[in-house]
């Protein structure tokens, strides 16, 4: 009797089983592509939804066709319900990057394939190509256009030309040195000598003063040079930044008189301990510090914030996604910098201070690069600068070089 009454229990199981499967098949069915070659306008949707490429489709009178999540994503914009249908001018308004290249869509046959941007509102590097869509008489009816974030492939591609340029650097660095540094020494000591010996002649002095400090000078020009083109052996360990930055600011006023100053630090509540190196780090925001401190005189307002970011959704193909990044910026409300100088103030040597090396923020980007990292730096003049730096954070538990 018990066994009679499960066995129809079981059998509507099964053909419960039966036609969720056969339900989910025959929506899979209806979304693939019929044999007379013809599609289901939902496949289309997924399809273009699904690629893991930037999509923006726009038909003849200019209204948004078609745009997915990764075209939202890459751009920096927030998606809305009503986007399709609208002018791509309204829906892009804030990359007008972008809407430059789309506003020309239907005025030549030779659209851009392979070419590149810089998106201002996001500063992400873009490569992208632009085709037409026709219908079946060849009349045009709509244009195409996507795109890849190339950020991080032109990060990687910048760090492999700075290290080969630093390994030119080092090589020759490291030889000057031998041959500098211990004459350098040498004119120090004996115009040392010569001070005490003519300790009782005041004209003598002065000359000899400003000779062993152009000497200390000239050698700390060397080491600091060395510095830079010696490989960073990184120390890895978890690093709390509330604490990294109070050491760099006491450290950088050690190097630059701080003045009346004021410093605003706000550092996000999720913000984690970093897998980094404790001493470099430190040294990192040292050297944005001191420069902000010397570019304002002593007077002003420096604002140091740090959020978390979350991490990459879409990775590049053949690359890992990256991690989630913790975003510190330093902003100061100092003179600024021309746009010409800061196209090259991450440049080796570079600098527009009279007994400046050229060297400070040249460092720091080894730093940030060293770590993985990312630099960039926003100023107009009059307007103060900001340099944003984000860091990875590393899984808990894991540290490289441990």
């Amino acid at each position: 009797m018990g066994m009679e009454s499960v066995r129809p229990r079981h059998g509507v199981e099964a053909q419960v089983r039966r036609g969720a499967r056969g339900e989910t098949s025959a929506r899979a069915t209806a979304e693939l592509p019929h044999p007379d070659g013809t599609q289901t306008d939902r496949f289309f949707r997924h399809l273009v939804l699904n690629l893991r490429t930037g999509v923006v489709a726009i038909a003849l009178d200019g209204r948004i066709a078609a745009i997915n999540d990764l075209a939202y994503r890459v751009l920096g914009l927030i998606p809305h319900k009503g986007d399709v249908g609208r002018p791509f001018q309204d829906v892009l308004h804030d990359c007008p990057e972008v809407t430059r290249v789309l506003q020309h869509a239907f005025d030549s046959d030779d659209l851009p394939n392979r070419a590149e941007m810089r998106l201002r509102k996001t500063g992400r590097a873009i490569g992208y190509s632009l085709s037409h869509i026709s219908n079946d008489y060849g009349q045009k009816i709509g244009a195409t256009l996507f795109f890849k974030d190339l950020t991080r492939v032109e990060q990687i591609e910048e760090r492999e030309r700075l290290r080969d340029r630093l390994a030119t650097l080092g090589e020759m660095a490291a030889a000057i040195a031998h041959e500098v540094k211990n004459p350098l020494a040498s004119i120090e000591i004996a115009a040392g000598t010569l001070k005490r010996q003519l300790a009782s002649q005041p004209d003598a002095l002065e000359p000899l003063d400003d000779i062993i400090k152009e000497a200390k000078l000239a050698n700390a020009i060397v080491v600091e040079v060395l510095d830079f083109v010696r490989p960073i052996a990184l120390q890895m360990e978890h690093v709390a930044l509330p604490e990294a930055i109070k050491d760099a600011i006491t450290l950088a006023e050690s190097k630059q008189a701080r003045g009346t100053i004021k410093i605003n630090t706000q550092i996000g509540p999720d913000v984690p301990e970093l897998n980094a190196d404790s001493h470099q780090l430190r040294q990192l925001f040292c050297n944005l510090l001191a420069n902000a401190f010397e570019a304002m005189g002593g007077d002003g307002r420096v604002d140091i914030r740090a959020s978390l970011l979350p991490p990459e959704v879409e990775p590049l193909a053949g690359t890992d996604a990256m991690p989630a990044r913790v975003l510190v910026e330093v902003k100061d409300d100092g003179p600024g910098i021309s746009a010409e100088d800061l196209e090259r103030i991450f440049s080796p040597f570079f600098t527009t201070k009279p007994q400046g090396t050229g060297l400070g923020l040249a460092i720091v980007r080894k730093v940030v690069d060293a770590h993985d990292g990312h630099i960039d730096a926003i100023s107009a003049p009059g307007r103060g600068a900001a340099f944003r730096v984000t860091l990875p954070v590393a899984p808990a538990g894991r540290l490289s070089g441990s």
